[in-house]
């Protein structure tokens, strides 16, 4: 899945959520389940989200809603093989780009 964000330092949980298409709720879920997500929290306890969550994000959500994981299968994926994991994915990653502007320039055609 091929997210726009606008570059900053920091997202805030609605942002991502919004780009993803789930609900905030999901999102915490995840940052609960997943040890790779650490947000930063201000004083009032609003989740901060940086570039590398954003990453992480992608891959629990390219895991779990587009091939069909189970939480406890994607934990699991993710310890065992993490480096075949985000070789792969950054290949559908960069792919799923060229492919969203290949889309854009034909609309502009």
């Amino acid at each position: 899945m091929h997210i726009s964000l606008p570059d900053k330092l920091y997202y805030s949980i609605g942002e991502v959520a919004e780009a993803f298409k789930v609900n905030t709720s999901l999102i915490r879920f995840w940052e609960k389940e997943f040890d790779v997500l650490k947000p930063k929290k201000n004083a009032k306890g609003n989740r901060k989200f940086s570039k590398e969550d954003v990453k992480n994000l992608q891959l629990i959500y390219h895991l779990v809603k587009e091939k069909g994981f189970t939480l406890e299968g994607a934990k699991i994926y993710l310890k065992e093989d993490k480096k075949k994991v985000l070789s792969t994915f950054e290949i559908i990653r960069k792919l799923e780009a060229v492919k969203a502007e290949l889309e854009k320039l034909k609309q502009q055609l």
